[in-house]
């Protein structure tokens, strides 16, 4: 009968390994430190809280996360079951109720005659055979453990969250419900003028910045970066970014805005919407005062304000291998965005391979043969075998990690279905070999 595995933390990456591990009879023992300890991100002592934005992001197979989503589904992702069962209209994308979400998956490993629960913080790595997916927050002393362990060092980067604004204080005179190009009406937009997008972007290269602690530095991950920090690149990035207007007409005029900003629905019951694409680091004050711009957010309640913390990750091609095994290591292994993996989605597919991976290194048996044909396969692929200079990011699951086709395909769309097809078709062989 196999060991009992340690996993360490239980956010999107944890929770997924320990659902998995138990699935194959094998026991499990989840520590997570919340709420006897707090990072500086979460708020509650739930699994798997988001904490950055409630969407999951695209839903379409012609899109990579699309495709790892239903990768995900096929392999018995209990996050994926989770998601489909708390989601809330945002188009073509996957977003969900952050607290519906965190509870069922809680739910679900609560009552898992498998899984014990461990409230209390971990400062070491275990003999035993252990899962490390204590998160881009990983407490101070298990990180010391880590680097000591490994004599590897730690990068780091900054992942900024978006402010939510309460429903019924928007100005619905203003605001239009639509999703670009025809696709429902799950958004609503704030359209702006020429006029009233120079003052706004003026206003916010203008405003105060929360100030960065001594061990903090500038460096942020380009797919979750604060909005100010875009404005500055250029007085249009924004118009051609998250304030884009393609595929929107304003009802009141009939014309495409000259911006838009979009709010996705945060709660099943819409009470509440969070601003698409704003992370910030702006003080308080400064977002009530310059998102109040925004023409429709002018008397906004801010259910909260956006805010900006340190995200801490591993050099994988320097320290992980298949299947995100620790080199040197038989039954060490990490998951989550502390390998090198960005977002959600990307951060519980890790997870759910490390498992995998567990499950084979418990038996003896060779690592899954998800190849990079797949987007599970090659989203671990990038971080054990990335670049090897020094100066590795992490990364969103993309068509480009990925296997190409053997003859060049003319269009995007037709050359991403049918790399979806083949990823499809080689991960229900493999659930079908199991």
């Amino acid at each position: 009968m196999p060991p009992r595995v340690t996993i360490i933390g239980a956010g999107l990456a944890g929770s997924e390994a320990a659902w998995q591990l138990a699935a194959r009879g094998i026991a499990v023992r989840l520590f997570e430190m919340r709420p006897e300890k707090h990072t500086s991100a979460h708020t509650g002592g739930g699994f798997a809280e988001l904490v950055c934005s409630n969407s999951l992001r695209s839903d379409q197979l012609e899109n990579a996360v699309g495709l790892l989503k239903e990768e995900m589904r096929l392999l018995g992702s209990l996050v994926m079951r989770a998601a489909d069962a708390t989601r809330v209209p945002a188009g073509g994308a996957l977003a969900v109720d952050r607290a519906a979400f965190s509870a069922y998956i809680t739910n679900a490993l609560e009552q898992h005659p498998l899984v014990e629960i461990v409230r209390a913080e971990v400062t070491h790595i275990p003999e035993e055979p252990c899962i490390i997916a204590s998160g881009p927050l990983t407490s101070a002393p298990l990180a010391d453990a880590i680097a000591a362990a490994f004599g590897a060092q730690y990068l780091s980067f900054y992942d900024a969250v978006a402010p939510i604004v309460m429903a019924d204080s928007l100005n619905m005179d203003v605001v239009f419900r639509a999703s670009r190009y025809g696709r429902g009406d799950d958004y609503l937009n704030c359209p702006m003028d020429e006029a009233q997008y120079y003052a706004f972007v003026s206003a916010l290269l203008a405003a105060e910045k929360a100030p960065m602690h001594a061990f903090e530095d500038e460096k942020v991950f380009e797919g979750c970066m604060p909005v100010e920090v875009m404005a500055a690149r250029g007085p249009l990035t924004l118009a051609h970014g998250p304030m884009k207007p393609m595929g929107l007409r304003d009802p009141r005029t009939g014309r495409r805005p000259f911006a838009v900003v979009q709010l996705r629905q945060e709660t099943q019951a819409g009470t509440m919407y969070n601003l698409v694409g704003f992370q910030t680091r702006l003080k308080f004050g400064e977002q009530k005062r310059v998102f109040g711009m925004i023409p429709g957010l002018e008397h906004a309640a801010f259910a909260r304000y956006g805010v900006m913390h340190r995200n801490t990750f591993l050099n994988g091609p320097r320290m992980l291998s298949d299947c995100y095994r620790a080199r040197g290591h038989e039954a060490l292994f990490f998951a989550g965005q502390m390998t090198g993996v960005e977002g959600y989605i990307e951060s519980a597919a890790s997870g759910l391979l490390a498992a995998l991976g567990m499950v084979c290194a418990l038996r003896s048996a060779a690592l899954p043969t998800l190849s990079s044909r797949t987007a599970i396969g090659a989203l671990a692929q990038y971080v054990a075998h990335g670049n090897l200079s020094g100066q590795f990011q992490p990364m969103n699951v993309t068509f480009g990690i990925m296997e190409p086709l053997p003859a060049r395909v003319r269009g995007k769309r037709v050359r991403n279905a049918q790399l979806a097809a083949r990823a499809l078709e080689e991960v229900r062989a493999f659930v079908s070999s199991q």
